[in-house]
């Protein structure tokens, strides 16, 4: 790992994802998951402050350098976390383990995300849901050209993430079915902000 992913692109990501428009779909969406939580791509502990009391959060995300930061929230919040730096695509837990899981803004890093998604399927209870709040593939032809333009650049420079996937996709492909979606931009460029947001459970 070189000096740029080591030290600056932890500090830039958590920076960038402390906008005020995902910090309001943050708090709308990590509530809905209770119980016991398995949270992939933990990364800086943004979510943590906003699960309910009492909730037991299982956070995987391979990055220690992220985790640093989440550690601090996690204690400032007094947020109940046990952390694994472990890729999403090989979650450390038995099979019906979770009451509900929790994905934001991490599908488009995971470098298998379909492999990450049925690693969730497997992790969560029978009548477990799946709470998500994604970036990615926009609808309008021109912005997705651009989207598609742009990414391989784009993944070099911040950290793997993908501009053009379609966690719509993804999700159904993996077996989840809809219980709740909701698909718009939101601030910032268009390339990079249009946002899949819902609820997900097994079908």
């Amino acid at each position: 790992m070189n000096w740029y992913d080591r030290v600056v692109l932890p500090r830039l990501l958590n920076a960038l994802m402390k906008s005020p428009e995902m910090t309001r779909i943050r708090a709308t969406q990590v509530p809905k998951a209770r119980g016991r939580v398995l949270e992939v791509g933990v990364g800086s502990g943004l979510n943590l402050p906003f699960y309910e009391p009492g909730t037991q959060v299982f956070a995987v995300d391979p990055s220690e350098e992220l985790q640093v930061y989440a550690r601090q929230v996690a204690q400032a919040n007094g947020t109940n976390v046990i952390f694994a730096a472990q890729s999403g695509e090989a979650i450390p837990a038995d099979n019906n383990s979770f009451d509900a899981a929790v994905i934001t803004w991490t599908l488009c890093t995971i470098p298998d995300a379909g492999k990450a998604l049925e690693e969730v399927r497997r992790v969560l209870k029978p009548q477990g849901r799946l709470v998500f709040a994604e970036h990615g593939v926009s609808p309008e032809p021109g912005v997705a050209k651009w989207q598609n333009r742009i990414n391989p650049v784009w993944r070099s420079l911040a950290g793997g993430c993908n501009l053009n996937r379609s966690p719509e996709q993804l999700l159904g492909q993996a077996g989840f079915k809809f219980d709740e979606l909701k698909c718009g931009y939101i601030a910032g460029p268009k390339f990079a902000t249009y946002t899949y947001q819902g609820v997900a459970s097994v079908k």
